[in-house]
């Protein structure tokens, strides 16, 4: 009876992961599956096939689009990398108590507000009458109005911004289990600041480092309100295709195609890096 008991409250709990994974994302993706499959051949006819998934490997536009929005995905993903670490240090292993909790809570406040907000938030700071332009010219650095909008600079600043605290979550998870004895030890063994960055520290963050890349670059490669709204209208992102595809040319068929395409390439890309890190996505997980 006991048995009994625990495997149906064990079911019931698992109920609303399964609801959640089949209704929101299995069926869904299925369904988008079958979608992309279908060619039109007249007006209300389809037939099955893989046409929708050749046309973006028989348009250099569709290619390119793709490796300039992985690359940089991946720009975005090292540069906030490199910012979020020092900072996830710091956090982890040298503040304390009070401090530790402020610091961390300053990480999560810009995320209180949704991701709209803070990117109109940047279009004012980054436009030609904004304030950092105004700033520049009181400090007599430019003698008129700069725009720093509707470029890859903006676009990069916004996929920082918005990833950051991705990184920096697992980054002080991972960091925050590392025994402070062992940085200790290696700096009374004659260890430099690099060295025992480099072979104490960093291996021991790599699940973290491995665990937020792949996050924020899935994040920055998906993005579609960042690019868009920093980088204009002239703007070449993968996720801008296939919301031209769906609601502007009403092509479903493609748009489910390109979709797809978007999910198995990016899937390739982390595959890649944790052949080459190393690393296990059980590793990054723990």
């Amino acid at each position: 009876m006991t048995q009994t008991t625990t495997r149906l409250g064990f079911f019931l709990l698992l109920t609303p992961l399964i609801l959640w994974l089949s209704l929101l994302i299995i069926i869904p993706h299925i369904d988008m599956f079958l979608v992309s499959l279908r060619e039109r051949v007249g007006v209300g006819k389809y037939e099955t096939g893989i046409a929708n998934y050749l046309i973006f490997f028989t348009e250099p536009l569709y290619i390119w689009t793709f490796v300039r929005t992985a690359i940089m995905s991946i720009l975005a993903t090292a540069i906030t990398l490199v910012i979020a670490f020092p900072v996830s240090l710091y956090i982890a292993k040298i503040a304390q108590g009070r401090l530790q909790q402020i610091l961390f809570m300053l990480c999560l406040i810009p995320f209180y507000v949704s991701e709209l907000v803070r990117t109109f938030g940047w279009m004012i700071l980054l436009r030609e009458t904004g304030i950092v332009s105004n700033l520049l010219q009181w400090a007599g650095i430019a003698d008129r109005p700069i725009e720093f909008l509707y470029n890859d600079t903006a676009i990069m600043i916004g996929l920082v911004y918005t990833s950051m605290l991705f990184m920096v979550v697992p980054l002080v998870t991972t960091l925050e289990s590392l025994d402070k004895s062992l940085i200790e030890a290696g700096y009374d063994l004659g260890g430099s600041t690099i060295s025992v960055l480099r072979e104490i520290i960093v291996p021991h963050a790599a699940p973290g480092i491995v665990s937020g890349s792949i996050v924020v670059f899935m994040l920055s490669l998906g993005n579609y309100l960042t690019p868009i709204m920093l980088g204009g209208k002239d703007s070449l992102w993968f996720t801008e295709m296939i919301y031209n595809q769906f609601i502007v040319r009403f092509n479903w068929e493609l748009g489910a195609a390109f979709g797809f395409m978007l999910l198995i390439l990016s899937s390739a890309i982390v595959w890649i890096t944790l052949r080459v890190t190393g690393q296990t996505l059980a590793k990054t997980i723990e």
